[in-house]
């Protein structure tokens, strides 16, 4: 198993078209390919966000017909990088909500693992801004970790970040690196956005890598208040156990960043994070690469 990869974090501010936003990441994708990159990570919403609730659930379309879905394929296959597509809107057929997933995709174009994102941003913020995820998003119910040549990678997005149980289950299920596409609203993530990155690599001794959408996005319309605009931190970062994080995407603005990691550095700094409760029975079940979580 190779011990050192380069990650590629493409930063997006992305609108409700998702043809151009599917563009640019496939750009974007070449360009961190000719820099090295060996694993292409993209942020939470990267196929579009829609103007309105109406509009996200007017233009998700099921996992078959997805044209984002197929754009990272298809950009997997002509880079021959690994892709972490962070996030795209998936319409089920018979449900009403959508789902909110990530998909990793190997350097073949195939799809190893996808997520469906466990929780639900559902807040008033007190500068005005309101976020209600769950009337749009049906939440995952159950998380996943997904063998890649490097170890095995605990998937999570966004909101998942604040809740310290998911990551840990993930650790004692054998994950070395974890991803965290995120759209972090501007005052929730000035506050605690790389806080909490840190804090998870800390707790679970792996990688993090957490890709990011930034600035105000377009498509939004034009008469809504500033407050009732929806944008994004970015400041998207890669983050090891030991150290402050060697990569950070630039602010305010689209980018993609590099991230080398050796996994072999995990084991060094976990010898004992991830023991403690292990006997209560964390770990890997059912075929594939699926954890239970703990209740």
């Amino acid at each position: 198993m190779p011990t050192t990869f380069k990650a590629g974090l493409i930063q997006t501010n992305v609108s409700n078209d998702m043809a151009e936003n599917g563009a640019f990441v496939r750009e974007q994708a070449r360009l961190a390919r000719d820099a090295g990159a060996d694993f292409v990570m993209t942020p939470e919403n990267t196929g579009l966000i829609g103007a309105s609730r109406a509009e996200t659930l007017e233009k998700a379309q099921t996992e078959e017909s997805h044209a984002m879905l197929a754009a990272c394929r298809a950009s997997a296959r002509e880079t021959g990088a690994w892709f972490l597509l962070g996030s795209i809107h998936v319409r089920v057929p018979g449900e009403e909500q959508i789902r909110n997933r990530s998909y990793l995709i190997d350097p073949s174009g195939a799809v190893v693992a996808s997520y469906d994102k466990i929780h639900m941003f559902d807040v008033q913020l007190a500068g005005g801004e309101s976020y209600r995820e769950s009337s749009t998003f049906k939440p995952g119910e159950k998380s996943v970790l997904a063998e890649t040549p490097w170890g095995v990678l605990g998937m999570t997005i966004c909101y998942d970040l604040r809740f310290p149980y998911l990551y840990r289950d993930l650790a004692h299920a054998g994950a070395t690196m974890l991803t965290i596409p995120s759209s972090f609203t501007v005052p929730t993530g000035q506050a605690h956005w790389h806080a909490l990155m840190r804090a998870r690599a800390i707790e679970t001794g792996c990688f993090v890598f957490a890709p990011a959408q930034v600035g105000t996005h377009k498509g939004q319309p034009q008469d809504l208040r500033p407050f009732d605009r929806r944008r994004a931190v970015g400041r998207g970062a890669g983050r090891r156990r030991w150290r402050e994080g060697r990569l950070r995407c630039r602010r305010g603005r689209p980018w993609q960043g590099r991230r080398s990691a050796q996994d072999g550095a995990v084991a060094d700094a976990r010898p004992e994070i991830c023991r403690a409760g292990a006997a209560q029975g964390s770990g890997r079940q059912g075929s594939g690469m699926t954890a239970k979580l703990s209740s």
